[in-house]
């Protein structure tokens, strides 16, 4: 089982920058989960916004936010991040870090492929 939390939420204004650490917790190994973030507005579906493979060598972005938004990770410290910058009030949401246990197929957009997720950190960006 893996326990993820995520850190690093607030209020920032458009055109600033904000990074989101989540941080992974259980007995097996964090390198063998492929990662993702999802955000979630207000009345909205849960939306995809970037992953990154279990070895780190691939990663993937919602259009939304390419260029923008980075997804790292540091096996570390058991934790990925998300670099946002040039933020824009449409980003505004809950953001959740979300596990897929890696060994079989994986859709880093679908929602239903990660087998945890963690409480959500809330990103406001201020017009």
């Amino acid at each position: 089982q893996v326990q993820l939390v995520e850190s690093g939420g607030g209020l920032v204004q458009a055109g600033g920058s904000l990074r989101l650490s989540c941080a992974a917790s259980g007995r097996t190994f964090f390198s063998a989960y492929n990662m993702g973030w999802f955000r979630q507005a207000p009345g909205k579906v849960r939306e995809f916004v970037a992953a990154i493979d279990w070895i780190g060598s691939n990663t993937y972005y919602s259009d939304s936010v390419k260029g923008r938004f980075t997804i790292s990770r540091d096996s570390a410290k058991n934790t990925i991040y998300l670099q946002m910058n040039s933020l824009k009030p449409e980003d505004t949401a809950v953001y959740y870090c979300a596990a897929e246990k890696a060994g079989g197929g994986w859709a880093p957009v679908v929602p239903g492929d990660y087998d945890y997720w963690g409480q959500g950190t809330q990103v406001t960006v201020s017009s």
